[in-house]
């Protein structure tokens, strides 16, 4: 369709009645409440859990038998989480999969992070994911994660985000100083190593001595039982400080950190939530880890934890063999939902404008992802793309289909590639966004509610 036929379209906003208004304002309040609460893997499990719980799934543990129209789930190691709704139709004929990331770009700690230098009490970091670094500095940071003790004590960590609280920051070279700083590469102004949290200065007396690091090791000690050798065996990730907001004068967006993909993780819970008490084929969401860095790991999609869990749950349903296991992975479908690049006009030479996404369109689909020849890409056949389409068509479901970018500027990819393996038909689909990977990115409320739609539509239809 030609861009002079495409602008006489009505936009999405203008086909709204207003109980999609009022459907969409509530999505994305509540959407607004996930992102700003939930800025860790473990703080997205946990309310995860509690939604889930809320709407009468239970954990696996619970169950000595799996029975149609039962809801279950089981978590990895507090990062990852799956749940299932039990359908009438044995597994083995296959799953429907809303598939999403809850790991975000951020700033780790060291394993022996803290130290003093000119004066002050610093933490060492490792940046986690493909970040500008340049982008974190002199912003306002909180401190989320956990620390356990060699008694396997926990303690959580969340400073920074209420009012009252301290936040911590990288800081940076003055402008007047920075002509040399200014001369290098974007990738090279601010390196990894420059990195450190800058977190105190008010030195503690001992004897003839006065310590920062001193000081700030009897803090984390009065405070939160933390001695300086616990940050061994501690999770501990500086994220943006403050609340996601409304973008735009007119709040058609949303301004946050963690939008990748806590977007498409949240609207596929909330689909997966309110879906039919009793599917015909088994409904299930998957919330993993690991997917910024490679999906590596025991909570990253690439590990055998969602398989050794369908297994699970196929033997208590009284319908497990090895080869039941098979066919209900190849016989699955699924939607790998991950964020996708909005035009920016600012940046419009970096797009192909007739195949990239626009922000307030809808839900947006990569039939293939990769970069330049298509490589590393999972391709969605043609035969799985129409049948989505129509579903969609169906539920009249706002869509677009979009690549990333221009060909050979590079590229990305989902969690699709590993689950197609399988056999199973996936495609990589979710939100439109601006700014990705930056501290604060910015998504549509159009698209956020059209995508929710989409998952919904899904479920009850493929």
């Amino acid at each position: 369709m030609s861009e002079d036929k495409k602008d006489k379209k009505p936009s999405v906003w203008n086909t709204y009645n207003e109980a999609d208004k009022a459907a969409l304002d509530k999505l994305s309040a509540g959407y607004i409440d996930f992102i700003s609460d939930c800025k860790t893997e473990r703080e997205s499990v946990n309310e995860t859990i509690r939604q889930a719980q809320q709407a009468g799934y239970k954990n696996i543990d619970q169950f000595d038998s799996l029975k149609a129209g039962d809801k279950v789930y089981a978590v990895c190691m507090n990062k990852s989480i799956v749940l299932f709704n039990i359908g009438t139709e044995p597994i083995e004929r296959g799953l429907k999969i809303l598939g999403a990331h809850i790991d975000t770009c951020r700033l780790d700690l060291k394993q022996n992070p803290l130290y003093e230098d000119g004066g002050f009490a610093l933490f060492d970091t490792h940046y986690y994911g493909g970040i500008k670094k340049y982008q974190w500095v002199t912003l306002p940071l909180a401190m989320h994660g956990v620390v356990i003790k060699k008694d396997g004590t926990t303690i959580n960590i969340n400073i920074g985000e209420k009012a009252d609280d301290p936040v911590f920051c990288v800081t940076d070279l003055l402008i007047h100083l920075s002509q040399e700083q200014m001369e290098k590469k974007a990738s090279k102004v601010i390196e990894g190593e420059k990195l450190d949290i800058l977190i105190g200065n008010y030195p503690l007396k001992d004897g003839d001595k006065e310590s920062v690091k001193a000081g700030i090791i009897k803090l984390l000690k009065d405070n939160y039982d933390i001695e300086e050798e616990d940050f061994l065996s501690a999770e501990l990730a500086l994220v943006p400080a403050g609340r996601a907001r409304e973008l735009g004068l007119d709040k058609s967006m949303v301004l946050g950190y963690g939008q990748d993909d806590r977007v498409c993780s949240y609207t596929s819970l909330v689909a997966m939530l309110e879906a039919s008490d009793t599917p015909a084929r088994t409904n299930c969401c998957l919330l993993v880890d690991k997917e910024e860095i490679g999906s590596f790991g025991a909570t990253g999609m690439k590990s055998k934890f969602f398989e050794n869990i369908l297994a699970e749950v196929m033997n208590l349903a009284g319908q497990y063999s090895e080869l039941a296991i098979r066919r209900a992975l190849a016989n699955s479908v699924m939607l790998s939902s991950d964020v996708s690049s909005a035009f920016d006009p600012l940046y419009a030479s970096a797009y192909d404008k007739k195949n990239v996404a626009y922000l307030g369109k809808g839900m947006v689909f990569n039939k293939f992802t990769g970069s330049r020849g298509k490589s590393g890409s999972s391709d969605a056949n043609a035969e799985y793309v129409a049948k989505i389409r129509n579903a969609l068509d169906k539920h009249n479901v706002h869509y677009q289909f979009s690549e990333l970018g221009k060909v050979d500027l590079g590229g990305g990819g989902t969690i699709a590639y590993i689950m197609a393996a399988y056999g199973m038909n996936v495609i990589d689909s979710g939100v439109a966004v601006l700014s990705m990977h930056a501290p604060w990115e910015a998504t549509s409320k159009i698209d956020i509610y059209e995508t929710k739609k989409g998952y919904s539509a899904f479920l009850a239809e493929m």
